[in-house]
């Protein structure tokens, strides 16, 4: 029986990305979504948050030291910020947030 991972910490990146350009950026968001949950250490949950000026990507990683992790791993930084790029507007907004009680 698996045990379900609980979200210790939110990686959350938001994107100016054009209206017109936001169907091509969801596809890379689908695309990499699975791989994300399967190889990153961590990794709970991954959620895309579309609103008219821009759009966020909410990971949840059982530790803020996984979500850190992430943000130097392979495959964002050599797969997801590759495919992503064309499309931002300006340079994405990070941030990571530890859950309180």
């Amino acid at each position: 029986m698996a045990t379900e991972k609980t979200v210790g910490a939110y990686l959350e990146i938001t994107l100016k990305v054009n209206e017109n350009d936001r169907a091509a950026a969801a596809a890379v968001y689908t695309k990499y979504r699975q791989p994300f949950l399967d190889t990153i250490s961590g990794a709970v949950s991954k959620q895309l948050l579309v609103r008219g000026e821009d759009v966020q990507v909410l990971h949840g990683f059982t530790s803020t030291t996984e979500a850190e992790g992430y943000l130097v791993s392979d495959l964002f930084n050599q797969d997801v910020v590759v495919e992503l790029k064309p499309y931002f507007q300006a340079a994405p907004e990070v941030y990571i947030y530890n859950v309180v009680g």
